[in-house]
């Protein structure tokens, strides 16, 4: 991309700019493990900070209400490109595209607010869709107002090796490269099973609990009321979140905890409000056991969950001790096993 920027245009200025949204600071290390020592040394580039107000520049309302606050020197470029990777997400339907814009380079109040608990508590805000999602209309008003011009997204498969390429129209390519990826990340659920069996794509996906809402999110379409998830994870880094961990423990119950998190204005959403709402949403109805290290026991106790040193014991506490309930497996974060070479690179 750098190559043919620069074959038209010799003299263009070019600046990366890293859409880390409302996360921590890109490293040094990771910039040059991500994009080689050679760009990293040679290109001007600039990470997001959504708290540094020096940075910010508001562009106005979105549909929602929320306000546009967005990296300022993405509004005062000439010429907005975005790059990444399409996979399903658990309620903006899909990555890539309008999502490197909001939440991409946003500011936190942005962000907090295109989380906000309606648009997350709205049945369309789910994985795999995008018709009438709430969170990806606003993320892709937010596109157009911030004037991106051209994507370039690439769907990878199990190797994490491209195997399609989309560049283009930001909503006609992304639109291309989703219905790509849909027939090998999405099935249709015959009939729900009392116990389903879901991990979340094993290290570094599972890195931590807060993670493993993604898991338990695709589980949840699979399991009939009153039902039980079983999640293998091995959460090295435990929780995941002080915040999410404390909206869990502390809460009287998971339907006081939901009736409080439905009643916060978007205005006044809070960081990982999101993460132990759909957590919150899944326990309302479902028990969740989890097969992890025996020292987070007491932490998945304390949020309302239940613990199993082994996955045996774990179906033993489901009520399959007989062997004669009928499981569903849910593969989480499977990617599609395609040949590099079947695909067009361009759309």
């Amino acid at each position: 991309m750098l190559e043919q920027l620069r074959q038209w245009n010799p003299d263009i200025e070019i600046t990366l700019l890293v859409a880390t949204g409302c996360h921590r600071a890109t490293l040094t290390e990771e910039l040059i493990r991500k994009l080689g020592r050679e760009i990293v040394e040679q290109e001007r580039i600039l990470v997001h900070d959504c708290d540094d107000k020096e940075m910010l520049a508001d562009l106005g309302t979105l549909p929602s209400g929320a306000r546009l606050v967005i990296n300022r020197t993405a509004v005062e470029t000439d010429l907005l490109i975005t790059e990444g990777f399409i996979e399903p997400h658990f309620f903006a339907g899909f990555s890539g595209g309008r999502k490197s814009v909001l939440p991409g380079i946003c500011s936190r109040v942005t962000v907090l607010g295109n989380h906000c608990a309606a648009f997350i508590d709205n049945p369309f805000s789910r994985s795999g869709n995008l018709e009438n999602n709430p969170i990806h209309q606003d993320m892709a008003a937010a596109a157009a107002m911030a004037k991106l011009s051209y994507i370039v997204n690439v769907v990878i498969d199990e190797d994490k090796k491209v195997a399609a390429a989309f560049a283009g129209d930001p909503v006609q390519a992304h639109e291309a490269g989703c219905a790509f990826l849909k027939p090998y990340c999405q099935v249709t659920v015959k009939k729900k099973t009392p116990i389903v069996v879901t991990s979340n794509g094993g290290a570094p996906l599972d890195q931590n609990i807060y993670q493993t809402v993604k898991g338990l999110c695709t589980a949840d379409a699979a399991a009939r009321e009153g039902g039980v998830i079983i999640i293998c994870a091995e959460c090295a880094d435990g929780t995941g979140g002080e915040d999410f961990y404390q909206a869990l423990k502390n809460c009287d119950s998971i339907k006081q905890l939901l009736e409080n998190i439905r009643s916060t204005p978007m205005n006044e959403t809070v960081p990982d409000q999101w993460q132990y709402q759909i957590l919150a949403r899944i326990l309302e109805k479902k028990r969740v056991i989890y097969v992890t290290d025996s020292r987070l026991e007491p932490v998945i106790r304390a949020m309302k969950m239940e613990y199993a040193p082994t996955l045996e014991e774990a179906l033993a506490m489901a009520g399959n001790q007989d062997g004669n309930v009928e499981i569903t497996v849910n593969l989480h974060h499977a990617q599609p096993a395609v040949g590099r070479a079947a695909w067009p690179s361009m759309l």
